[in-house]
């Protein structure tokens, strides 16, 4: 079964074509990658995704909604999470206040109750940093969860930008170059820890990547894109040995 189907998505830019005629049927449950050179139209998907920007052409549909024309907040109601290629953290909170500020989008309790602090409000507070503690405490940053988020080393950061996407409980994580700035070790440990977080949380993945180890090593199927257009679609040692490909990240096919 498809989570999220893509059907002739296009996107411009003023004159200039940034995604042409994108399709994708993600199913439940898969971990896949999407691909390509610089200036792709990989970010541009997920930002058509999440609703940063609007579709010029096409459907999206995810769980049977249809998602094009919806805002970002909306479409993260639907229980889509994402991180982003630069990262995007609350730099003057704690690290403990950026994850529990993604949880009041989905918070149990009326205004007036958080007005006055009544009802149902302790009970859901308490939730709520329980959860985003357990949540610290799987990315290892539990012991720096009173620290600014701005005073975090790169990596660390990255980490907590994951942790706050989880914290909405989305079905479908998109990780907008999660090992970025990652050095091979670090790249290692968060390639474990996608598979683990993917199994944990029963979620959907899918990733932009530029790091061809991380990519090979845990995306069932890869997507390349080049120029806004779909070169490619298979399995890694398909990607691996297809000839548009290696032409579009060479500059010639070996042999050719």
């Amino acid at each position: 079964m498809t989570i999220l189907i893509a059907n002739k998505v296009g996107h411009k830019f003023g004159g200039l074509s940034a995604v042409t005629d994108f399709n994708l049927n993600l199913h439940y449950g898969e971990l896949m990658g999407i691909i390509g050179p610089n200036g792709a139209g990989k970010t541009t998907v997920f930002n058509l995704i999440t609703g940063v920007y609007q579709a010029s052409e096409g459907s999206m549909r995810f769980k049977g909604i249809e998602i094009v024309g919806k805002r970002p907040n909306q479409i993260a109601a639907l229980r889509i999470g994402r991180t982003f290629q630069n990262i995007r953290l609350f730099r003057e909170l704690s690290v403990l206040d950026n994850v529990r500020i993604a949880h009041y989008a989905q918070a149990n309790y009326g205004i007036l109750e958080g007005l006055l602090h009544l009802g149902r409000y302790q009970k859901e507070e308490q939730r709520i940093i329980n959860n985003s503690r357990y949540l610290l405490s799987i990315f290892k940053l539990e012991q720096v969860a009173g620290e600014l988020a701005k005073n975090l080393p790169y990596g660390l950061q990255r980490r907590l930008e994951i942790a706050r996407a989880l914290a909405i409980s989305p079905e479908l994580l998109l990780l907008d170059e999660p090992a970025a700035g990652m050095n091979p070790h670090e790249i290692d440990q968060l390639m474990l820890l996608i598979q683990w977080i993917r199994q944990e949380f029963n979620l959907t993945i899918l990733l932009i990547e530029h790091q061809m180890k991380l990519v090979m090593g845990i995306c069932e199927r890869i997507q390349v894109l080049d120029f806004g257009e779909t070169l490619a679609v298979g399995t890694p040692d398909m990607i691996q040995n297809h000839s548009k490909v290696l032409e579009a990240y060479l500059g010639e096919v070996p042999g050719g």
